[in-house]
């Protein structure tokens, strides 16, 4: 009798042992990333459908197009570390939002049509080494909070509209190698 339960407490403990395993294989997109990523959706416009899945429910887990996600061992979530979303014939604007993606290092709208201005609160993108907005139709003036970007090594705005003078802020960042 003795043995027989030793046995099924050791069935149940290699069963739970393998539900956690499936756990920790199964990550998601940390729900900050996912509801920055619906609100940059909303702001856009997309006349090709070339962002069709991203009606799907997990942006990293079911690959959303130009979305490329890392895992963070830190707090068990996938993370958005890019955003390459080049010449795909979007309009719209940039959203603000897009500062919430915390380990994004590669923003990339490039050959796109969007316009308005580039919203101030990039300038939160602390791990940001790449802002890529070549060939839109952005407008005004670069954002002085853009000086706050400390790992951007590329600059590349481009072909846009952008009016004034280069703020002073710009300075700050010292690991620049391109503008």
């Amino acid at each position: 009798m003795m043995s027989a339960v030793r046995v099924g407490v050791g069935v149940i403990l290699v069963l739970f042992s393998s539900c956690l395993s499936l756990l920790d294989a199964q990550q998601i997109t940390h729900p900050l990333d996912v509801s920055a990523l619906h609100a940059v959706h909303r702001k856009l416009k997309d006349p090709m459908d070339h962002l069709h899945d991203w009606k799907k429910t997990d942006p990293c887990a079911s690959n959303w197009t130009g979305v490329f996600c890392i895992a963070d061992p830190s707090d068990g979530f996938l993370h958005v570390q890019e955003l390459r979303l080049l010449n795909m014939n979007l309009t719209g604007k940039l959203a603000p939002e897009l500062s919430r993606l915390a380990n994004l290092t590669i923003l990339n709208f490039m050959w796109n049509d969007l316009t308005g201005q580039i919203p101030p609160e990039l300038g939160n993108m602390t791990h940001l080494i790449f802002l890529l907005l070549s060939g839109n139709q952005l407008t005004g003036p670069l954002p002085q909070e853009l000086g706050s970007l400390s790992n951007l090594l590329i600059l590349q705005i481009d072909y846009n509209d952008i009016s004034g003078s280069l703020p002073t802020s710009l300075a700050n960042l010292k690991k620049l190698k391109h503008l």
